[in-house]
């Protein structure tokens, strides 16, 4: 029986909305179109569905337990954080024993340590970051990066841990946290793949700017899973000049189109914004391209009215034909379509206050002022960004976890 006040069918709706709200804030994270105002709008929803579960006690833990036949990140996550938050041993431990065998149920249960507040991990953590099992380490590492706490000894413990993934999850901590000895421990132990990309990105947010920096490059101009993250932060890293001859590498290659606006973006070179904006009457390339000039002159389209409405009939992305093989998300999705001859106008207008050859970020030079408010006022895909120049202008500054609860990162940003 439900407690007293608890509709079956409520609580229900609840452990269901848990589930699939969290399955969609995960595409949310890197959206070019979900500022920190937004996101936190969605994790009240999420929390409050959360609230409606826990209210359920033991009742709402059976309801969780028994989705979790069939295993998701999402229902893993849902079953994890209520655990944590009724303090669930038992659910936990069921949690814990389905991210052994399940990768979608590991990152479920990493998500969930990320999500609760701190105080409910004490003892947690700790347990984890010493158990017999390297999957159980390796979260455990996790959940410290995620909450940006130093994990201490069992920091250079999990750089020379046999298992890689609890090696990776310690080198991910050492640049995420800012810990310049640590990294360096990890550049020694840690060339091997598939620790080598993270000891790479590590070691360029603290401030190398050599091997690792090469490495990055080399990886961004590669298909892999990991090349969107290598292409922006060896974009950020180098100089214009060099980011220019990146950029000029696969402008040789027209398959590459996409990745050399996007890297356009990043480089931030104002010299880009007219070639940009010829790409903007190309459906294909429309948005992206204006992103992208946004991203170096930090003009709203859609507030500033340099939009205009998307072109009729435009099939970008899936659709309810079961038929149709094209299952995969538009990552275009979201933006504003740019009106080419308006951006046009604007560009004739505003250019010349735009010094070429200067690296620029949302319409101003980087410096630390400009990404805290870029930072509490941008988009992801620009937040994301602001948090890695952050590390770059003062090597050692933790990494800002953009994809935290948005009430953390307010916190966190009303200290900075």
């Amino acid at each position: 029986m439900m407690p007293s006040g608890v509709l079956p069918v409520v609580m229900e709706q609840h452990v269901d909305e848990l589930t699939t709200l969290w399955a969609t804030r995960t595409s949310l994270r890197a959206a070019g179109f979900i500022g920190l105002r937004h996101l936190a709008r969605f994790d009240a929803r999420i929390a409050a569905h959360e609230d409606g579960c826990v209210l359920g006690g033991a009742d709402a833990v059976r309801v969780l337990a028994s989705k979790l036949d069939l295993i998701s990140a999402g229902r893993v996550f849902a079953a994890a954080v209520v655990a944590l938050d009724l303090r669930d041993g038992r659910t936990l431990a069921q949690c814990l024993a389905l991210a052994e065998v399940d990768p979608d149920a590991r990152r479920g249960m990493t998500s969930a340590l990320g999500w609760v507040s701190s105080s409910l991990l004490k003892g947690v953590v700790k347990d984890l970051l010493n158990a017999p099992s390297a999957i159980q380490r390796s979260i455990g590492m996790a959940a410290c990066r995620l909450h940006g706490v130093d994990p201490g000894l069992e920091l250079p413990a999990a750089l020379k841990d046999p298992d890689p993934d609890v090696r990776i999850e310690g080198v991910r901590a050492a640049g995420v946290l800012g810990l310049a000895h640590a990294s360096s421990l990890s550049s020694r132990m840690n060339q091997e793949a598939p620790c080598h990309f993270w000891s790479a990105w590590a070691d360029v947010l603290l401030g190398d700017r050599g091997q690792a920096l090469s490495m990055l490059m080399s990886a961004g101009l590669r298909d892999g899973v990991h090349r969107r993250r290598a292409f922006h932060l060896a974009c950020q890293a180098t100089t214009t000049a060099a980011g220019h001859d990146i950029l000029c590498r696969l402008a040789d290659q027209p398959v590459q189109l996409r990745w050399l606006i996007e890297g356009c973006g990043v480089v931030g070179d104002p010299v880009y914004a007219p070639w940009l904006i010829k790409h903007m009457p190309e459906p294909l390339t429309a948005r992206l391209a204006g992103q992208a000039f946004s991203m170096i002159c930090g003009v709203n389209l859609a507030a500033n009215r340099l939009d205009q409405p998307a072109p009729e009939n435009l099939d970008t992305g899936p659709n309810d034909n079961p038929d149709d093989p094209n299952v995969e998300m538009d990552d275009d999705d979201g933006l504003p379509w740019p009106d080419p001859k308006k951006i046009e106008a604007w560009w004739a207008a505003n250019g010349g206050r735009f010094q070429k050859g200067s690296r620029y970020f949302m319409g101003a030079p980087v410096t630390r002022e400009h990404c805290i408010e870029v930072l509490k006022t941008g988009y992801q895909r620009q937040r994301i960004l602001a948090a890695h120049y952050l590390c770059l202008l003062e090597p050692g500054t933790p990494l800002f976890n953009t994809s935290a609860p948005a009430w953390r990162q307010q916190r966190w940003l009303a200290k900075m």
